[in-house]
């Protein structure tokens, strides 16, 4: 077994208000001819913008509708339209999927991928790693990418227009981030691209969790005003960069394998990723015994910023025994990420964790004078 450390992380990292005009100028060093593939929101945010800048450079286009789900359907569809428009390189723009989606597209033509998000919902944008799920939106497998994005540029304008939930969630998925990589660390468990993390890599997912801890609130209420303050930056750099070196280069482990379980309950479906992702923390530091003042910090940020801390939460106001056990058996299958925590996890410890999360949670609610149905 190889002890060999491994950092990878995006070519080009490009964040601040009023970053999409320059778009044309960041790609014209990737290719001539892009394929632009993103919802109809996210489209109808940017499509303008970036047919400007990219026409100033040059450089010629073709713009495609995502249909909505990272699934090998679409995944097929998108390289075809791709590759009878000629294109030599792909765009992505919008929401986790369809980046998922763009990655997956380019790493199978071989040309570059340009990432454009218009919400920080996640740390998708910057990692070698699409996650693709069936045509019914269930987790099916990650598909590990031979790089990085070779462009990652976020104008902080378009996500502090979106809803504050998008970037609510984001913060629920880089929570994980600091938790997943110390296991990892731990366990001397491989990462993402097959080595073990490094001390950087470990720095920025401890640096991801403290500026969540010190600035998420007050990112929250910016957004909700739908402004850019320094605190935004600040957030939408940790939920994008920090979370996305950080997971890559240290490695995903419970609470990451938790949402993937979750998903099999076609009543979690409305909710975000992050939102289950910030769930499963709670769960994997049951799983790891984590002191109650640690978990006190979570439960605390969690709810400060409108985070799933209860199943109940999450949509299951009414769940079965039966139900967790399926989850349960999910996240434990042969190569999910459970099996990267220091010691072995079966399904009844997982199941335990789950359900002990959910009533920690409960009780957190109550304490403060927070109504729940459960």
């Amino acid at each position: 077994m190889s002890y060999v450390k491994v950092m990878i992380a995006p070519s080009r990292y490009v964040q601040g208000a009023g970053a999409l005009a320059e778009i044309g100028e960041h790609v014209s060093r990737l290719g001539k001819n892009a394929f632009v593939t993103g919802g109809k929101t996210a489209l109808a945010q940017t499509q303008e913008d970036i047919a400007k800048s990219l026409e100033g450079k040059g450089i010629a286009y073709v713009f495609e509708t995502f249909r909505g789900e990272c699934c090998d359907p679409e995944i097929g569809r998108l390289k075809t339209a791709a590759v009878s428009a000629g294109c030599d390189m792909v765009v992505a723009v919008g929401g986790g999927k369809v980046i998922d989606a763009g990655k997956a597209v380019a790493a199978l033509m071989k040309v570059p991928v340009v990432i454009v998000p218009t919400i920080a919902a996640t740390d998708a944008p910057c990692s070698a790693l699409s996650v693709i799920y069936t045509e019914q939106g269930v987790f099916d497998r990650y598909f590990i990418l031979p790089q990085n994005p070779n462009l990652v540029l976020v104008d902080t304008s378009i996500i502090a227009r979106a809803p504050v939930r998008f970037l609510v969630a984001g913060m629920g998925d880089a929570l994980a981030t600091w938790f997943e990589a110390a296991s990892c660390a731990q366990a001397a468990a491989q990462n993402i691209p097959g080595g073990r993390t490094t001390t950087a890599a470990l720095r920025l997912a401890r640096l991801c969790y403290e500026i969540l801890i010190e600035y998420g609130e007050q990112a929250k209420l910016a957004v909700e005003r739908r402004v850019v303050t320094p605190a935004v930056e600040k957030i939408v750099e940790a939920n994008t960069l920090l979370s996305g070196i950080g997971f890559e280069s240290s490695g995903l482990a419970a609470a990451h394998a938790i949402h993937d379980g979750l998903t099999v309950l076609k009543e979690t479906h409305h909710t975000y990723h992050g939102e289950k992702v910030s769930f499963g923390t709670l769960a994997h530091l049951v799983l790891e015994d984590h002191p109650r003042e640690e978990m006190e910090e979570v439960l605390d940020f969690c709810t400060r910023v409108g985070l799933p801390v209860t199943l109940a939460q999450l949509g299951l106001r009414e769940f079965s025994r039966e139900k967790i056990r399926r989850v349960a058996e999910k996240v434990c299958e042969p190569g999910m990420m459970i099996h990267n925590m220091p010691f072995p996890v079966t399904p009844d410890m997982v199941y335990d964790a789950i359900l002990a999360a959910d009533a920690i949670g409960q009780a957190y609610l109550r304490r403060h004078g927070i109504i729940t149905e459960n």
